[in-house]
């Protein structure tokens, strides 16, 4: 049988509180940023089906109620790893569901600021951290460039409803993440096609 999707942001909450509830039993809270899918539908600004869940980072304390962000190591903690099989598995969910795919933009860098736009949600031993707005139309727009002008990432983009100055500015980043000579063409086209759906 084909793996489930998480089908509304309540599904997805209860799969991260089920990790949560598994690591609260183990004794080893975790604490990670997600962007993609997911932090839309946790954010309210798209009610779709997502696969997965994305996590940009781990977080560590850094005095009360601030958080340094890290790159995701290369093997998640077995305690977290375990939680996301158990879940996957109780929930008809790919073993996979909770995956650190996005870990990649560490090397060409993050949105600057993002770690001070974050907001988070607790789930029992889970601290949950959403990327911002500002973040998310940055980061939607490079996958967009990335995969089609006309794919999930960008009517993703287009749900945030970015203001041309927001697209804009955007756009000066994106452009500088990707050193190929057609990448700033695609990030217009992007830019084109989000546009577009407004009218």
């Amino acid at each position: 049988m084909a793996p489930r999707s998480l089908n509304s942001s309540a599904d997805i909450e209860l799969a991260l509180l089920r990790v949560g509830e598994l690591l609260a039993a183990a004794g080893e809270p975790q604490a990670i940023v997600i962007v993609g899918g997911a932090a839309l539908g946790l954010l309210g600004v798209v009610a779709r089906a997502t696969r997965d869940v994305d996590i940009l980072a781990f977080a560590r304390p850094r005095g009360r109620d601030a958080w340094t962000l890290v790159p995701p190591p290369p093997q998640l903690p077995e305690s977290l790893a375990v939680a996301i099989r158990t879940v996957g598995r109780d929930l008809g969910l790919a073993d996979d569901w909770l995956n650190t795919g996005p870990a990649l933009q560490w090397k060409q860098g993050l949105p600057p600021g993002l770690e001070t736009r974050i907001r988070w949600r607790q789930y029992a031993a889970l601290r949950v951290g959403l990327v911002g707005r500002k973040d998310l139309i940055y980061l939607k727009l490079h996958a967009a460039a990335d995969n089609s002008p006309e794919g999930s990432h960008a009517r993703d983009l287009a749900a945030l409803d970015p203001t041309d100055a927001e697209l804009e500015e955007a756009a000066q980043w994106v452009k500088g993440q990707d050193a190929g000579a057609a990448f700033p063409r695609l990030v217009d086209e992007v830019m084109i096609s989000v546009r577009a759906r407004r009218s």
